[in-house]
């Protein structure tokens, strides 16, 4: 029996990050998928929208068919 996995290059928020320090920030999705660690990627709201960072991926933890991530935003794109 195998398992569902899916790779990943970039980081898709859909908005649903939660800020837990400064820079800091948690991110669950459904499955389980697969980042870089402590390499910069890109951040977006949705997979067609602009950058909107570059993050290291600090933490990364699989559990109930989850993926929960734990960024640092290096780098912030700013619209203003």
């Amino acid at each position: 029996m195998g398992m569902p996995l899916e790779l990943n290059t970039m980081i898709v928020t859909k908005g649903r990050e939660k800020r837990v320090e400064e820079n800091l920030f948690l991110l669950e999705k459904e499955g389980y998928r697969l980042y870089p660690i402590d390499i910069p990627i890109d951040v977006r709201k949705t997979i067609d929208s602009d950058s909107n960072g570059i993050a290291v991926i600090k933490k990364m933890e699989w559990q109930n068919k989850q993926t929960i991530l734990t960024y640092q935003l290096i780098s912030l794109n700013s619209t203003n």
